[in-house]
């Protein structure tokens, strides 16, 4: 690997002086001059081309930029608004706004997704799990291996498997599952030195050793923390470079060698702080204060724990506040220890009571107001958690809803087409009757008619179904007597009764109530053309979660275990097993026959 990584530092020095130039510190200040010299879509194409390095100048002059390219984006293609979500996803997860950065991430995939756009699609998932990884690693784990499947699959070659390969590896760590880490990392760093990519190899790198570092293989480690670190200098890679500092002070903290871990910190928090690298700034305060308390250092130890707590948001809990007590005992303790020893034992007893008494009345509060900030923290997060799966839950309910809607749209493809093909196919056959056969021509004629008026009835009972999203139990039996009206003419010695005991206002979603609809048509049909019943019966309820319909007649019957059912019970069990439905015949032979249909409807929302 040292081999690998000396190449690549050569080359970089051929082109150093051409990426210096490239990451001067006003770099973004100019493309924010340039709104008003050039058009909206050069603007907006110059904010899409800004690479990580450079956006990590200034994250919150980034996040600006993000913005105005929004403002434009939302009047052009779908593909620049994803991006641009991309990109303000990013700029908000480095400014601290999780919220924010998971919002606009699902927004970005919402959009890759209805473009079918599998590459981005598979990122969404992965940015997604290492934004999740603070709040539930499992969750996290799960995005991040239906991110990498996909590329796997379908994009082996992809730039964002050399992330996802990094970023899991850093999951994996959290799991403790340190060999599973270093495969991943491995992988990382391969695919990145095969491009020659300076900004992931580092990275890969510094992971590695990271890894090694865990497994207390010190020496390995620090070699590797130095490479990445020169190759992030040359780069003039000011976020990398902030935190290679911190992974070589977390090595010296580790062995307990604080002044180099110290060292270290102090590089990283300056850069840090320069550049506005928040979570950085805040992780090299946290160690900072740790590791001067571990050097017994007690009042550079109180200073950065001060300076922790406030970039915490001042979200304080009872661990912390006693640490700082502690503290602050100590050093003043140390201060005090000469003016103590000369004065007077009266004065002495007197100060230390005051300090007892202070001190309590300190903890109390310090207590309290923690309890009430962990409350209000603990409420937030909850609430945020709330937004997130309602989010997820409208995608669901639209991904659903447009299965729905293509359901329907196949039904009126797959029988009205087809019908109408055999009409066409009927008249261009009439040229080729015989001008004599009059008789022939009109039953022809009759026949046509009648096929197209079975037709149109279709058409409109579907077109029925996909104007309403939801159909009422009150539109369903309403369908019903229009359809047995028209059956009514056929045999117009047949009783009829269409009937319900629910209540008349409750819903079926439009795709239940269609095929509900469909196979009480076809058991009707049945009835008229076979049974030779006088009396055909309809009843709708409803038991406990499941919807019923039942179709009876008092006709002949028949032996279900010697008759041929034929397509007509195969299509009432197809229209069923669509909904999740059920179909029961039953029939003796001059007792007449019954259909059952049931549909469970407890996770179908707004169904009955």
């Amino acid at each position: 690997m040292q081999f690998v990584i000396k190449k690549k530092i050569g080359l970089c020095f051929v082109f150093v002086s051409l990426f210096l130039q490239a990451q001067q510190p006003n770099y973004l200040d100019k493309i924010i001059i340039l709104e008003n010299k050039i058009s909206r879509n050069q603007f907006l194409d110059t904010i899409l081309k800004i690479d990580f390095e450079k956006a990590m100048v200034n994250t919150k002059k980034y996040l600006l930029l993000t913005q105005k390219a929004e403002q434009i984006a939302l009047n052009k293609d779908s593909i620049s608004l994803a991006k641009v979500y991309e990109k303000m996803a990013l700029a908000y997860h480095f400014s601290s706004k999780p919220e924010l950065s998971i919002k606009y991430s699902l927004k970005a995939g919402q959009i890759y997704y209805n473009l079918n756009d599998i590459e981005n699609q598979a990122n969404t998932y992965i940015n997604l799990g290492w934004q999740l990884k603070n709040r539930d690693l499992k969750n996290a784990i799960l995005n991040f291996k239906k991110g990498i499947k996909i590329l796997e699959k379908h994009k082996p070659t992809s730039y964002i498997l050399e992330k996802a390969y990094n970023n899991y590896g850093v999951l994996k760590q959290r799991e403790q599952q340190l060999d599973s880490a270093l495969h991943y990392h491995n992988k990382a760093f391969k695919l990145s030195s095969a491009k020659k990519d300076s900004i992931a190899m580092p990275f890969a790198i510094t992971h590695i050793a990271e890894v090694y570092m865990k497994q207390n293989k010190f020496r390995e480690a620090e070699k590797l923390f130095l490479e990445a670190l020169k190759i992030r200098q040359l780069k003039n890679d000011t976020y990398g470079v902030s935190d290679s500092f911190l992974y070589l002070g977390d090595l010296f903290y580790k062995q307990k060698k604080y002044s180099k871990a110290i060292n270290y910190y102090l590089k990283g928090e300056e850069l840090a702080t320069k550049n506005g690298y928040y979570p950085l700034k805040k992780y090299a305060t946290e160690f900072l204060f740790k590791s001067y308390e571990a050097d017994n250092n007690l009042l550079n130890a109180l200073i950065y724990h001060k300076k922790f707590t406030k970039l915490k948001d001042s979200v304080l809990n009872t661990e912390t506040n006693n640490k700082i007590a502690e503290l602050q005992i100590q050093f003043d303790s140390v201060e005090k220890e000469k003016a103590i020893a000369e004065q007077q034992l009266i004065i002495k007893n007197r100060n230390l009571y005051a300090i007892i008494i202070t001190s309590v009345l300190l903890i109390l509060g310090i207590i309290f107001f923690a309890i009430y900030k962990r409350n209000q923290l603990k409420r937030r997060q909850l609430q945020k958690e709330i937004d997130l799966k309602d989010a997820l839950a409208t995608i669901k309910t639209q991904n659903r809803l447009q299965e729905q809607r293509l359901k329907i749209s196949r039904d009126l493809h797959d029988n009205i087409g087809s019908q109408l093909t055999f009409i066409i196919s009927s008249i261009d056959n009439l040229k080729y009757v015989s001008k004599d056969a009059n008789e022939k021509l009109k039953e022809k004629l009759a026949a046509i008619s009648s096929f197209t008026g079975d037709t149109i009835h279709q058409l409109r009972d579907t077109i029925w179904a996909m104007n309403k999203s939801e159909i009422s139990i009150e539109d369903l039996h309403a369908r019903v007597l229009s359809f047995v009206e028209k059956a009514k003419k056929a045999i117009p010695n047949t009783t009829f009764e269409v009937t319900y005991d629910i209540d008349k206002n409750k819903n079926l979603s439009s795709l239940v109530g269609m095929n509900v609809f469909r196979v009480i048509q076809e058991a009707i049909n049945n009835s008229i053309k076979y049974a030779e019943a006088s009396k055909i019966e309809v009843h709708f309820s409803k038991k406990g979660d499941e919807f019923q319909a039942k179709i009876t007649d008092n006709g002949k019957g028949f032996d279900i275990k010697n008759v041929d059912l034929g397509n007509g019970l195969s299509n009432m069990e197809k229209r069923m097993s669509e909904v999740d439905g059920k179909v029961k015949i039953i029939s003796n032979v001059d007792k007449g026959t019954e259909i059952q249909l049931q549909v469970n409807t407890k996770n179908t929302p707004n169904d009955v």
